[in-house]
């Protein structure tokens, strides 16, 4: 077999990026590939063509073709699995089969064309060793790295300790009164052997006029080399100047950034009686199967902001039948809403306080039902010759949810490249510093209740585990609404707004 050149082209025979592995010239591969769509016959289903001088053997990739041309006496069976492992190369580096994708990662395919064909013959390789030679992870290299930071570091360390004797004999001299002697390396240490006195002192004494040459290894003093760290000092200085002349400084906090955007947005209009009914999900469940734990906490909230409004009653709708526990607040009237689901205080006379989020209703769900789990994920991991097929896919349960910004992370091993996608519904990103697979999906509702993924990478079944899902919903998951609110004299109606959110605090398939 001589493979003359590999492709990937559009149907108009334009080439994105092509791999000569004889001596050819530009203008004969573009025009061997402008001349490859007229060949074709679009009735028929063959996977190569040939002319007098050439074979191509193609393969179709959506908008695409990947083309292999070869001499007409080569075999065409080795072509045909030579173009499959082509084919199979191009997703790993590229996510989507697009012109713009393919010639931004023009230079990866070459490479990885190389590790198949050599001199125009094939080279005896699959995709896991092709993932191998291009990523040229160096054992040595990792050695030298290590070895030249350990030594950087005992550097930095005799560093700091010769100065902190410098800096005590200093303090020792100016205790005592003496001179301060010039450490420092201008021939006093080879006159110290010298035997007279007077030689000795006068090495002492003369380099007392470069006195300046010691002060970059003292931390204490004025000079600011070697001050490492200073840069934050001095940003803290400014803000503590900015503070004394009446600016306000917002602090920047990490945690709090990720909180809020997990967080749903708050509603626009918001009344002075605002309600906030908020649940978090805690879930722990089996790969064969078997709920291990489900727990459902929620919190009913109320703040009220005008005084006028402060003596009201909420009305209470509880259609679960899930068997959850309710528990009111200690100040909240339990008989009336055992009796009638009306949350008042125990005094009518009082209000509630003002511009305070009050939480006045909260409940927990714990089962181990698996008809309760309101998302199930299903992962198979099946062994192959070449590492492992994984076959993922959810099913929505609960049909009343709408689940939004559904991110689900799968743990897949490190050091064997990208996983391969197959089907897949919805979107997928690959964090090879994580070592995580995260399939995203936006919506997750009724009408799109299953969907499935499906990757190989190299690897064993325990490797994907344990996979995490995370999403937020304007829905709760236990039926408790607030329908209305009263005011506890007259029973006259009070405008409210009211927002829910449905959040996840651990949700993990072991």
């Amino acid at each position: 077999m001589v493979l003359l050149a590999a492709a990937v082209c559009t149907k108009a025979g334009k080439a994105i990026v092509s791999r000569q592995f004889v001596e050819m010239t530009r203008t004969r591969i573009e025009g061997l590939l402008a001349a490859f769509p007229k060949l074709m016959n679009t009735g028929k289903q063959h996977t190569f063509v040939e002319t007098d001088s050439v074979r191509y053997v193609y393969q179709p990739l959506e908008k695409l073709y990947m083309v292999l041309i070869t001499t007409k006496n080569s075999n065409i069976l080795e072509d045909l699995e030579t173009l499959r492992l082509f084919s199979r190369v191009i997703p790993e580096y590229c996510r989507v089969l697009e012109e713009s994708e393919i010639s931004e990662h023009c230079f990866d395919l070459i490479f990885a064309f190389d590790e198949i064909v050599a001199l125009g013959y094939r080279e005896n390789v699959n995709l896991a060793q092709i993932r191998t030679f291009t990523e040229m992870d160096s054992h040595e290299e990792k050695v030298f790295r290590a070895v030249r930071e350990t030594q950087e570091r005992e550097a930095k360390a005799e560093m700091r300790r010769k100065a902190k004797e410098l800096q005590q004999a200093r303090r020792d001299a100016e205790r005592s009164g003496k001179k301060v002697p010039a450490f420092g390396g201008f021939g006093s240490g080879g006159m110290t052997s010298v035997s007279s006195g007077s030689i000795i002192t006068d090495t002492i004494v003369e380099p007392e006029k470069p006195k300046i040459t010691p002060a970059p290894v003292r931390p204490s003093g004025p000079s600011k080399a070697l001050k490492l760290g200073a840069k934050g000092k001095e940003v803290d200085n400014f803000v503590d100047k900015l503070k004394s002349e009446g600016e306000t400084i917002m602090p920047s906090s990490g945690k709090r950034g990720s909180d809020v955007s997990k967080a749903l947005p708050p509603p626009v209009n918001v009344e002075s009686v605002h309600l906030r009914v908020e649940e978090k999900i805690t879930l722990t469940c089996g790969r064969d199967g078997g709920l291990q734990n489900m727990e459902v906490l929620g919190l009913v909230t109320l703040r009220v902001t005008d005084d006028k409004n402060g003596r009201i009653r909420l009305i209470i709708n509880n259609n679960d039948n899930k068997g959850l526990q309710l528990q009111t607040h200690p100040n909240v009237d339990k008989k009336l809403f055992t009796a009638d689901s009306v949350i008042g205080l125990k005094n009518p006379e009082k209000s509630f306080p003002l511009n305070n989020d009050v939480g006045v209703l909260k409940w927990r769900l714990q089962t181990t039902d698996e008809s309760l789990i309101p998302l199930t994920i299903n992962c198979w991991p099946s062994e192959s010759g070449t590492g492992c097929d994984v076959n993922i896919e959810y099913e929505l349960q609960e049909e009343s949810l709408e689940l939004n910004d559904v991110v689900i992370s799968i743990p897949v091993p490190s050091g064997v490249g990208a996983p391969v996608i197959g089907d897949l519904d919805g979107e997928y990103k690959h964090d090879s510093r994580r070592n995580v697979l995260e399939w995203c999906l936006p919506v997750i509702d009724a009408n799109n209740k299953t969907g499935s993924l499906e990757f190989s990478i190299a690897g064993q079944p325990n490797d994907f585990f344990p996979i995490n899902l995370s999403f937020v919903s304007k829905r709760n998951y236990c039926d408790i609404q607030v329908t209305k609110v009263t005011h506890v004299d007259g029973d006259g109606s009070v405008r409210f707004s009211s927002e829910t959110s449905f959040l996840v605090d651990k949700y993990e398939i072991l």
